[in-house]
């Protein structure tokens, strides 16, 4: 399901284990993320836009630009 996830992390060469310690979860939950066993709560995926440098509907495949967008101040 969150296909976009997994390839971003193997991308830059990242266990699941260092975005599971940025997210405060275990490496099994953040696995279940990837595998869209468990929904993503909204703080993680800004958490991982943030970290990964992109805009949350790109995570989630609903934009195909990986450019983030403006944030207001």
């Amino acid at each position: 399901m969150y296909q976009r996830l997994r390839d971003m992390r193997e991308d830059q060469d990242l266990p699941q284990r260092v975005l599971a310690e940025l997210l405060h979860v275990s490496q099994a939950t953040y696995s279940r993320y990837e595998s869209g066993v468990l929904d993503i709560p909204s703080g993680a995926l800004i958490a991982l836009a943030l970290f990964y440098q992109t805009s949350v509907d790109y995570l989630l495949g609903l934009a195909d630009d990986p450019t983030p967008y403006q944030r207001k101040s």
